[in-house]
């Protein structure tokens, strides 16, 4: 049998074994596993990738809202449930790449603030162990690495009024608006607000594979133009020679040595059959949620409530953004975009128009289509709608709380609590939402508050800190009790802020490869 980390071995490991060798093991492919595996690529480390997915297949049907919507074609994740056993389907994914996949590519840097202590209405959002300045050079890697477009402020055409410093230019110009959203933009600044560009992860470079497609938003690109982690990350890592990747691979439990030191072997199951993969270090990447059930599952005589648990806060202070999906309709006009998200507001997001309390972020969406209605609605009134409709994501922080957790049911499936925190600020944005919406020329504003099956954003489950007694991670996401175990997904994250993670989550996950001792 061949040996996986021969010089002739493909990075798709093919050969079925009982048992892997690995120097640094990763589990999970998405935004944080990947961008790890690029980091250590071409290092000499032996590093081996775990997905417990497969491939998304590029197809027709990555196109068709019927399917991806309608259908759920692409939906894989095992259902989870509420303490009070109502099942629902998250918008987890398992596939190489992970949620990435099917993300809308919106790739914004936290403000400088948000890595500080902030007050809300509800609460206090708590600092980070570690600011701003000390992630900016991984942030700025980050974006080339995911070739994101933005927009450097400038008094010809002002910029994000909450934009943090940055050490240089974005790697490639804004995406530009379609004439409609143009007019937008115009309609807005009369308002004395600072529209501005989104920042997108897409391929529109010279001899670009973007199409300017109306399904990139919640859909898989079918040309591979979107700055998913597969593409930008993985795809690349795989190809230095030391990285190799095994699908279908799902890990049930990490083991320790005796003392309790170290997690000695990674137990998973390969298309249902048993296998062991021994390594080093341990990176740990399945999703904030996922993760933390994997601690759990994984409690032993040294760690009873919990892998790394002696904090207890593992599974704990699970925060998904309060976010909702708001449909702006002129039944005056038309909206002929294709690739509507191209821009956001930000002018809300350190105090709301009546007080100082930060209220979030406005961002366009990808075009609503009919099928991504509520289906008791008819089609007829569905398809009229959306074809007059401006559509927006609006987001709101989510404070941390230690009852809103990932614990496991007797079965070991996932069980999520979560109620949801500084709920005035939400209602205040989109109050503030729909007063802009009508001003620009919008009579009729619907808004729809996301439930808990909206787990995109997930973070929290395993928060770094400095001191061992009140987090889970130190500030490189490496465990305080098991020095040889890395969580780098949101998991870490001590606070949501009110912007999209994926950037984050990448930035820290080249910080901690270079950092953290995993190549020590």
């Amino acid at each position: 049998m061949t040996d996986i980390w021969a010089a002739n071995a493909p990075p798709l490991v093919t050969a079925r074994r009982d048992r892997y060798d690995a120097d640094v093991v990763i589990i999970g492919s998405g935004a944080g596993g990947a961008t790890t595996a690029w980091a250590l690529a071409g290092s000499g480390a032996r590093v081996l990738v775990l997905e417990r997915g497969g491939f998304l297949p590029r197809e027709p049907e990555n196109w068709s809202p019927q399917a991806v919507f309608g259908e759920q074609l692409y939906h894989n994740a095992e259902p989870w449930r509420t303490p009070r056993g109502k099942r629902f389907v998250s918008a987890a994914h398992y596939y190489v790449g992970g949620t990435t996949k099917v993300y809308g590519a919106s790739l914004p840097r936290l403000r400088e603030s948000d890595f500080g202590a902030v007050e809300h209405y509800e609460g206090t959002s708590p600092a980070w162990p570690f600011g701003y300045a000390e992630l900016e050079p991984f942030y700025a890697e980050a974006e080339r690495l995911y070739r994101v477009h933005g927009h450097q402020h400038g008094a010809e055409r002002p910029g994000d009024p909450t934009a943090p410093p940055r050490s240089g230019p974005f790697p490639h110009p804004p995406v530009e608006h379609e004439p409609y959203v143009a007019d937008l933009e115009r309609r807005l600044r009369r308002q004395g607000l600072h529209p501005f560009p989104l920042e997108l992860g897409i391929d529109l470079a010279p001899g670009r594979s973007c199409l300017r497609c109306g399904t990139c938003d919640g859909f898989p690109c079918r040309v591979g133009a979107k700055s998913d982690a597969e593409t930008r990350a993985l795809r690349p890592a795989l190809r230095r020679g030391n990285v190799r990747l095994l699908t279908h691979t799902r890990v049930t439990r990490l083991d320790t040595d005796r003392a309790g030191r170290a997690v000695t072997t990674v137990h998973a199951l390969r298309e249902g059959r048993p296998v062991t993969v021994t390594a080093g270090r341990v990176v740990l990447s399945a999703g904030a949620i996922n993760s933390a059930a994997l601690m759990l599952r994984s409690a032993n005589e040294q760690y009873p409530d919990g892998l790394a648990n002696g904090s207890g806060l593992v599974g704990r202070n699970l925060m998904l953004h309060n976010s909702s999906v708001v449909v702006a309709v002129d039944p005056r006009r038309r909206n002929p975009v294709t690739f509507q998200k191209t821009l956001a507001v930000n002018d809300y997001y350190h105090s709301g128009p009546s007080g100082r309390y930060p209220l979030g972020n406005l961002q366009l969406m990808g075009k609503v289509r009919p099928e991504m209605l509520p289906g008791a609605c008819p089609h007829g009134l569905r398809a009229g709608l959306t074809a007059h409709s401006l559509d927006w994501w609006v987001m709101s922080e989510d404070l941390p709380d230690p009852d809103n957790r990932v614990t496991l049911a007797p079965d070991g499936q996932i069980v999520l609590r979560r109620e949801p925190t500084n709920r005035r600020a939400h209602r205040e944005l989109l109050r503030a939402a729909r007063r802009m919406l009508h001003r620009a020329g919008y009579p009729l504003v619907l808004a729809h508050r996301m439930g808990i099956d909206a787990t995109g954003h997930q973070c929290g489950t395993t928060v770094a800190g400095l001191d061992e007694a009140r987090s889970v991670l130190d500030p490189l996401c490496r465990s305080h009790q098991l020095r040889n175990l890395y969580v780098v997904d949101g998991g870490f994250f001590p606070s949501s802020a009110a912007v999209n993670p994926t950037l984050t989550i990448a930035a820290q996950a080249l910080r901690a490869a270079r950092l953290g001792g995993l190549l020590d």
